[in-house]
């Protein structure tokens, strides 16, 4: 970590709403080595978070949802995180998005309007590559009105475009220059949701593969291009977008490599124990052919480079599979 970032979040109060989850767990890690004091709100179980938390943060089970509850967590704080997420965006396509889309549009715009509300100086929203329009080449910031996302999971990315212009509307009636927006390509690493049924491509895949499935089958051809990265990277740039970045100008921040799922199962099965034959079944859903994140205004505005290489990336988050394996498929929730 950086002296700057020390300097900028040591004995900094705040909030980090989502800290169970994927991106926020290597987050808290990181503003604790900062020096900052942090609170993690989620829904998550209590034992879970304190096994996964550092100690001295301290947590909140709390549903926010709820405007009031917002408001709770949000006073006196310097700043807030907003990571909540409803876990199998991507899956969902058009099955279960008003179970995702109402408490989504609840909570990012309660949480945003409870630390206007609470003067909170320092506000970062994750928005999402699922807000872009559809398009052939690496998607720069400002083509997202360009078009309406098309894709499966477009109506979790028409949920972030609110959440965006919720900042754009403080700024512009209030002058609250406060709110980060970033958004990042598809995450993937330790925590994440591994059950074949609801994860992502990566979890679902590294499952899959060490249960010893074998051929391994593939949906479609294997030549949609994808952007991903890795979540430890994305916990630090985030931090590092909270302290740098201008007010209400989104930054994108991905790989910006794109990586066909054909290289994406290649590299999985070479860096595994487990060596299955790869079947690929072209039919099925694929998704969006071509999904990239352009990185020129992360590089120019918060000096971004990628940190780690998918390669290392896959293997950091299969030894964390295999360690956590219970965990990782069977889940943290006890409802």
């Amino acid at each position: 970590m950086h002296h700057s970032l020390e300097d900028f979040y040591r004995n900094k109060d705040i909030l980090v709403a989502g800290g169970t989850g994927t991106i926020g767990i290597p987050m808290v890690k990181l503003l604790v080595k900062a020096g900052a004091k942090v609170t993690v709100a989620s829904l998550d179980d209590k034992i879970f978070a304190s096994e996964v938390l550092s100690e001295g943060v301290e947590f909140v089970r709390i549903d926010l949802t709820n405007e009031e509850n917002c408001l709770t967590v949000c006073r006196r704080r310097d700043m807030v995180f907003n990571l909540l997420g409803i876990k199998g965006s991507v899956g969902i396509g058009e099955s279960k998005v008003a179970s995702y889309l109402v408490p989504m549009l609840r909570f990012q715009t309660n949480l945003m309007d409870a630390a206007h509300k609470a003067s909170v100086p320092n506000f970062l929203f994750v928005s999402s590559i699922c807000a872009y329009p559809q398009s052939d080449q690496a998607k720069e910031e400002d083509s997202i009105w360009n078009g309406v996302p098309i894709q499966n999971d477009r109506i979790p990315g028409l949920a972030k475009r609110i959440g965006e212009i919720q900042a754009e509307a403080y700024k512009l009636e209030h002058g609250w220059e406060g709110v980060k927006v970033v958004r990042p390509s598809n995450v993937f690493g330790p925590f994440d949701d591994f059950n074949p049924k609801t994860a992502q491509v990566i979890p679902a895949l590294i499952a899959r593969i060490n249960s010893g499935e074998n051929p391994l089958k593939v949906w479609g051809s294997g030549n949609v291009i994808r952007d991903f990265i890795f979540s430890e990277d994305l916990a630090y740039w985030l931090i590092k977008a909270m302290k740098d970045a201008p007010g209400s100008t989104p930054i994108n921040i991905g790989s910006g490599v794109p990586i066909s799922i054909q290289t994406l199962v290649e590299t999985l099965v070479s860096v595994s124990d487990e060596t299955p034959m790869v079947e690929w079944q072209n039919s099925g859903p694929a998704g969006d052919p071509y999904r990239l994140l352009s990185t020129e205004r992360a590089r120019e505005l918060i000096d971004y480079k990628l940190l780690t290489s998918l390669a290392d990336g896959l293997r950091k988050t299969i030894s964390w599979f295999l360690e956590n394996k219970d965990l990782a498929i069977n889940g943290r929730r006890n409802h």
